[in-house]
């Protein structure tokens, strides 16, 4: 048996004191004196200090045996073998005395090894034993020596020996270690000096974003890095594994993380984007952070730089190529790519000469495989080399994606924090959600900066026209940019390049495309180089499309074999240019309905000299629809000069159209699509209706160009007029809840407004905004999770649930303590409703709503909206009978069972609506009357002429209102019973169109009023 098991038989308490016996007491102190004490001299059989004889060891063997023997359970062995299992015990007892080891050692051994040197030094022992009492026997040595180390380490002397010994076994240590340490020479001390000066340089020199192509007078061109910097997004494309429950096993997914993580999962990261898409200030942000959190040591290396020398750097030579004013101890750079600590990123592949990317790709690869274990990023522009051009070294290829919506946002409120203009922020921002060219312009940060530096210049107002943005961006990307940076001027210039580029953007907007073939576009260029002097000698039309491909950041290769523009706008600006120089104006204006050419002719007109641009623009106004005539006003932005006579017939059109003043102005003219954004007028200036009517077009064009219909419905937030404010509140659902609610909700005047909550996103929205005094929640939502989103219970005065099929409790209610409005609209099953008597409720609505068989006491409800079939055989059975209630709507078939039978007991009730088909009897029409205060009655038509007994007149009633008329009804029993009658209002029924004389005959005393609505 175990010794765990044996201790269940032989307590601790009986085991112990036997044990100790076996061994003296020792005196205080370490034992230090002499050599350590050994076991032979501690053990109280043997020695001067000596207690105990074989004898008295075999009288303990005894106690053991038999303890064991007479404890509860089997016997551990057959009880005639007792006697020779006592003596082989008593041997290996004994046998401590033989051991040549002191205290610490065998504790040292353990209490198992230690069993097994008294197992091996008494072999004869177990000599004659069974199987049973050799188990026995092995457990029990097991079980006495796991007490005799415990004893051990109880012991005075123990304890300070073993320190001492620890403290002797560390000092020998450390001075193998001193030993080894002066026979290995260590790396050089001033390794970490120089890294504590490095590294601060590193994050401080590459902390600053530049724009080159930019010299505005009053625009930065850098600023703070952290301040500025975009996290960008990066795809590509992996193997799959296996294909995911659901999914389609192809054989390669598109994987999307955020830039700065590309070195988080690989070591070594091919990055390709487009001219501007922001690959030097990922290295910049790389190079800092690591810098910053000192886990690896950056080297930013520039190819244009490295390669002026002709020959590519080593390790040592790093620094120095980059114009690194620090010097490194030698061998620092080695020491530190050795250890893998090295953050090696390589920029600009594609700004070296094609010659010069084998030898590139060569360097690369020697220093990867000298130095292993480091991380390594190059960056290229996506056609600088094929697709698999580092594979072999276990290169993961990566693309920067264009800016999104979002981000160009975060840009722009960052660049204006960096610049010190926060001014010019907001006017920004509306710009480019509204004018959708410029947008599609911003797609990157170098087009992004380029259109803040711009606006600032212009002290928040970009160019008239924005050809001159073009032209900017134009220049920067064609020439001077390369040139800021230092690196050799292009071979093709500036003008060379926007003739080649522009008689391929024409090809492409007459084919109605945005791609062609490489093939294609090759012999455009052939065409074109005998007349473009500066191109022909640079080599063949394949040379020179490459070199504009590589260098102009404007042509890119989307794919094998096809060629595109970086921007769509670019392809429209050049293919307008070369279509006016032309003479091209017929072509253009023939595709003034095509809204692929909206981009095409604007710009046409920015191109076109003053006659041209009138010729355009009489051809839009020539076509008589609102949209070619709107697309006119849209153009006059680009028409820096232009004939007084046309530009006043063109707004003269056009100002028909803009701003609309009704809601069917404003439907015809969202029909013109998004380009109205742009040309919407407001709020200044604008009569009430003229911003209702702009809001209610902003609003239709949401689902179609969302970013711009808010830029238009934001200015309108602090607009007084209901009807605007109302429009703004009910278009909450075309939007991001988050966005609309921060940017127009919470700043609207809550007076007369509800809030609609759909979505589980506007709920959640809504615990995050200024408190509403009136909200609206349609859908399935919990009840506890709408008071939940109440960050101010006591601010509701009204609610409405509407088409909710969850279990609503109102009794939740409880926290609205100034409830004072409740609707409960075709919901599911309502409980608690007797908890509805402690809030101050003036009215209340009920449509369809099972599970309510009585209201409450409502001791302040004056209103009361029923529509639903009433249980029971009088109102009273259903109505709260303490209520004051002064207005009464029941439904169609909510008094089938109950008629108007106890009405009366409302004393109160003021105005009565009656929708129902149910003939009235005498009973009902007598409850009526006994109404004192009853002046307003709305009747269906449909009871008529059956549903009025004769001998009941109400002459209190002075308004009467009859809903669902056609126009045939016999009315003619009506007067004699309502004498009192001055108002009378005809609903009409849908469709219908009643004689109104026909009932003015018949109330000769009272206004008739006719309500087709």
């Amino acid at each position: 048996m175990e010794p765990a098991v044996l201790g269940g038989k032989l307590a601790s308490s009986l085991v112990a004191p036997l044990v100790k016996k076996l061994f003296v007491t020792g005196g205080p102190g370490a034992g230090l004196v002499d050599r350590p004490v050994r076991l032979t001299r501690l053990v109280s059989f043997r020695g001067e200090q000596r207690h105990l004889g074989e004898a008295e060891v075999r009288r303990l063997a005894e106690r053991l045996v038999g303890a064991s023997l007479d404890s509860p359970g089997e016997p551990p062995f057959p009880p005639d073998e007792t006697e020779a299992v006592t003596d082989a015990l008593t041997v290996r007892l004994l046998a401590l005395g033989d051991l040549d080891m002191d205290d610490v050692q065998a504790v040292r051994l353990g209490h198992r090894e230690l069993a097994g040197q008294l197992r091996r030094r008494t072999p004869s022992a177990t000599g004659g034993l069974s199987a049973d009492a050799c188990y026995f026997l092995d457990s029990v040595t097991e079980w006495a020596c796991l007490h005799i180390l415990e004893f051990f380490t109880r012991r005075s002397t123990f304890v300070a020996r073993t320190l001492v010994e620890q403290t002797r076994g560390q000092a020998e240590l450390i001075a193998k270690v001193d030993e080894l340490i002066a026979r290995v020479p260590r790396p050089d001390a001033r390794d970490t000096a120089f890294e504590r000066r490095y590294l601060p340089y590193v994050a401080e020199q590459h902390n600053r974003i530049t724009i080159y192509g930019i010299d505005l007078r009053d625009s930065p061109d850098r600023w703070p890095l952290e301040v500025a910097y975009l996290s960008l997004e990066a795809t590509t494309e992996e193997e799959r594994t296996a294909a995911l429950p659901g999914e389609y096993a192809d054989s390669e997914h598109t994987v999307r993380l955020a830039a700065e993580d590309a070195l988080r999962t690989r070591d070594r990261v091919l990055l390709r984007g487009d001219a501007g898409s922001g690959k030097t200030t990922l290295v910049q942000w790389l190079a800092v952070t690591a810098a910053r959190d000192g886990d690896r040591v950056p080297y930013v290396l520039p190819l244009r730089t490295l390669t002026r020398a002709g020959t590519l750097p080593s390790p040592a030579a790093f620094l120095a190529a980059v114009g690194c004013p620090l010097t490194p101890p030698e061998g620092w750079a080695e020491r530190v790519l050795s250890a893998g600590r090295g953050l090696v990123l390589v920029d600009g592949l594609d700004e070296i000469p094609d010659a010069e990317r084998h030898r590139t790709r060569d360097w690369l690869r020697a220093l990867i495989r000298a130095f292993p274990g480091n991380r390594w990023l190059l960056t290229s522009r996506p056609t600088a080399v094929r697709a698999d051009w580092l594979a072999a070294e276990g290169f993961r290829e990566l693309a920067l994606t264009p800016m999104r919506q979002d981000d160009v946002a975060i840009f722009v409120r960052r660049w204006h924090a960096a610049a010190e203009a926060p001014e010019f922020e907001t006017r920004l921002l509306d710009s480019l959600r509204t004018k959708r060219d410029l947008a599609r312009l911003a797609t990157n940060p170098l087009m992004c900066g380029l259109i803040c530096a711009l606006h600032r210049e212009r002290r928040g107002y970009l160019p008239t026209g924005r050809k001159e943005l073009y032209d900017a961006a134009l220049t920067m990307l064609l020439a001077r940019r390369d040139r800021e940076r230092g690196m050799e001027a292009v071979e093709l210039s500036e003008e060379a390049q926007l003739e080649l580029l522009q008689r391929l953007a024409y090809a492409l907007v007459l084919s109605g495309r945005t791609e062609m073939d490489v093939e294609t576009a090759e012999g455009i260029v052939e065409r074109a180089l005998p007349s473009v002097a500066s191109a022909a000698g640079q080599g063949d039309a394949a040379t020179v499309l490459r070199a504009l491909v590589l260098r102009s950041g404007l042509l890119r290769r989307p794919g094998e074999g096809t060629l595109d523009f970086v921007h769509r706008t670019f392809q429209d600006y050049l293919g307008a240019r070369y279509a006016v120089e032309e003479g091209h104006l017929d072509v253009i204006a023939g595709h003034a309905g095509d809204t692929q050419w909206e981009d095409v002719i604007r710009m046409a007109v920015a191109h076109a000299r003053p006659g041209e641009r009138a010729v355009l623009l009489r051809r839009l106004l020539a076509e008589g629809e609102p949209r070619p005539t709107l697309l006119a006003l849209a153009c006059l932005e680009h028409a820096t000069a232009l004939d007084p006579a046309v530009r006043a017939e063109v707004e003269a059109r056009a100002g028909a159209l803009i701003p609309p003043t009704s809601k069917e102005d404003a439907k015809a003219l969202a029909e013109a699509g998004p380009l109205v954004l742009e040309l919407l007028p407001g709020p200044e200036g604008l009569t009430d209706a003229e911003a209702h009517g702009v809001t209610v077009t902003a609003s239709l064009l949401a689902e179609r160009e969302p970013d711009g219909a808010l830029a238009v419905l934001r200015r309108f937030r602090n607009h007084p007029y209901l009807d605007v404010r109302r429009q703004l509140v009910g278009t909450w659902d075309r939007f991001g809840a988050r966005r609309y609610a921060t940017e127009v909700l919470d700043h609207l005047d809550r007076k007369g407004l509800f809030l609609t909550c759909s979505t589980d996103e506007q709920r959640a929205t809504v615990a995050g905004m200024q408190p509403w005094h009136r909200l609206e929640f349609h859908g399935a939502q919990a009840s506890a999770d709408i008071i939940a989103c109440l960050a101010e219970p006591r601010a509701v005065e009204e609610l409405h649930f509407v088409d909710n099929p969850e279990p609503i409790d109102v009794g939740e209610l409880s926290a609205l303590s100034s409830l004072r409005r409740l609707g409960l609209y075709n919901c599911g099953k309502v409980s608690g409703t007797r908890q509805l008597a402690a809030l101050p409720l003036e009215e209340l609505a009920i449509i369809e709503v099972p599970g309510i068989t009585r209201l409450p006491r409502l001791e302040s409800l004056t209103m009361l909206s029923v529509v639903q079939r009433l249980r029971g055989t009088r109102l009273t059975d259903f109505l709260p009978s303490t209520a004051p209630l002064e207005y009464l709507f029941l439904g169609a078939d909510t008094i089938a069972d109950t008629g108007l039978l106890g009405l009366s007991h409302w004393s109160t009730l003021e105005w009565l609506i009656l929708p129902v088909s149910t003939p009235l009897t005498a009973a009902d029409w007598e409850e009526a009357a006994a109404l004192p205060l009853l002046t307003r009655l709305s009747l269906d038509a449909s009871l008529f002429p059956d549903g009025l007994d004769g001998t009941v007149a109400l002459p209190q009633v002075a308004e009467l209102a009859f809903s669902d008329v056609h126009g045939d009804e016999d009315l003619s029993g009506v007067p004699a019973r309502f004498p009192g009658v001055h108002t009378v209002l005809l609903q009409a029924a849908p469709g219908a169109r009643p004689d109104v004389s026909r009932f003015q005959a018949l109330f000769p005393h009272a206004d008739v009023h006719l309500d087709t609505r």
